[in-house]
């Protein structure tokens, strides 16, 4: 398996289970993503972009990586160019390290995506270290998420048959229409399995961020 970290320029807390999620990733860094890069330890092996949200002191921090430039005008995101990049080199599973925070267009479609990249069987999730996002399509996620931490659902579409087990409330078989509040703010207590029938979906994660130093 080939694990991909994409930086992407949004909030980030290099906690230890952040560190853990791309140690040994091939790491690629998104315009202003960059910023992360030391504090999480990596060389990422590409800066992709247009740079308009990279300083000239960064780029003077990193004049060893290989830079990929595009012109702002375009219709991608710097992010969703790292993204195909990194479906290009064969990545098996993608890491969106600083998804969360910044422009919410941006976010919400890099947040989007990980739903399109599950459709295509490539596992991903996005997170600041604070928060992490997981797609949910129909069938069973199983996230690997601490006892005790604070979970939501959000539906991207009606979703139906939705169960949830190893949490503090379960569900079985439920109907959620499109903006339901019914599934926010759950918490997982022992191994988490959330299933569907029919629709698309978002499982938001929180837990408080604790930086390594």
């Amino acid at each position: 398996m080939t694990t991909w970290a994409v930086l992407l320029a949004g909030n980030l807390s290099p906690t230890r289970r952040l560190r853990d999620q791309v140690h040994g990733a091939r790491v690629i860094a998104a315009d202003g993503g960059m910023r992360h890069a030391a504090a999480l330890g990596v060389a990422p092996e590409l800066w992709i972009g247009d740079f308009d949200s990279s300083p000239a002191p960064l780029i003077n921090d990193w004049p060893d990586v290989p830079r990929q430039e595009h012109p702002a005008a375009k219709d991608m995101t710097d992010g969703a160019l790292a993204i195909a990049h990194a479906v290009k080199e064969g990545a098996s599973r993608i890491v969106l390290a600083g998804a969360f925070g910044g422009r919410t267009d941006h976010a919400l479609a890099h947040l989007t995506q990980l739903v399109e990249l599950a459709e295509r069987r490539i596992p991903a999730l996005a997170t600041s270290g604070a928060e992490e996002a997981w797609p949910l399509l129909p069938g069973e996620t199983r996230p690997d998420l601490p006892e005790g931490t604070r979970f939501s659902i959000i539906g991207l579409t009606p979703l139906a048959g939705v169960s949830i087990s190893g949490a503090r409330w379960p569900l079985e078989g439920a109907s959620l229409p499109l903006g339901s509040s019914r599934p926010l703010s759950n918490e997982a207590h022992g191994p988490l399995r959330i299933s569907l029938k029919e629709g698309r979906g978002l499982l938001l994660a929180h837990f408080p961020a604790r930086p390594v130093k």
